[in-house]
């Protein structure tokens, strides 16, 4: 019997990254002229534009992303597809947590942590619910996936 063996997701510096970023820029101007009525779902999962200032260049830039409320807070999950890097958003938030995020046309003021343990575990679990392609993300690579939360500021 054959094992199924995941494609690998595109390494950081391929084209097809660039073509994503030019979606992504289309995808956040809709949101926000809709206030999340276009592009705040993608499938059955909930998007969130998160914001993050860059480490090195300072330059701010917005991020859609797959997310879900737990409570107060919003949890994002930092896949890539599984790439075996980290997405510059997610180093960029944990270098300058406080920023903000567009959820369905509501701004908030938030601080972002990295989760770990138990809690960890159990937003993997409701974010793996609401997107289960996030396990084939893990799957592809080494890394362990980062789960974070954007607590109110």
């Amino acid at each position: 019997m054959r094992t199924l063996r995941l494609p690998d997701a595109p390494q950081a510096a391929s084209p097809i990254w660039w073509l994503w970023e030019r979606f992504t820029d289309v995808h956040t101007a809709a949101y926000r002229a809709t206030n999340g009525r276009l592009g705040g779902t993608y499938g059955n999962a909930p998007v969130a534009l998160v914001d993050s200032v860059g480490r090195k260049s300072g330059k701010r830039r917005t991020h859609p992303l797959l997310a879900t409320e737990d409570g107060d807070n919003i949890v994002i999950v930092a896949s890539k597809g599984g790439v075996h890097k980290h997405p510059a958003w997610y180093l960029n938030l944990m270098a300058n947590p406080e920023t903000t995020v567009n959820f369905y046309g509501e701004v908030r003021r938030v601080r972002a942590r990295e989760t770990e343990g138990e809690e960890r575990e159990r937003l993997w679990k409701l974010m793996t619910e609401i997107y289960p392609t996030y396990e084939d993300y893990q799957r592809r690579t080494d890394r362990r996936i980062p789960v974070i939360v954007l607590e109110p500021a």
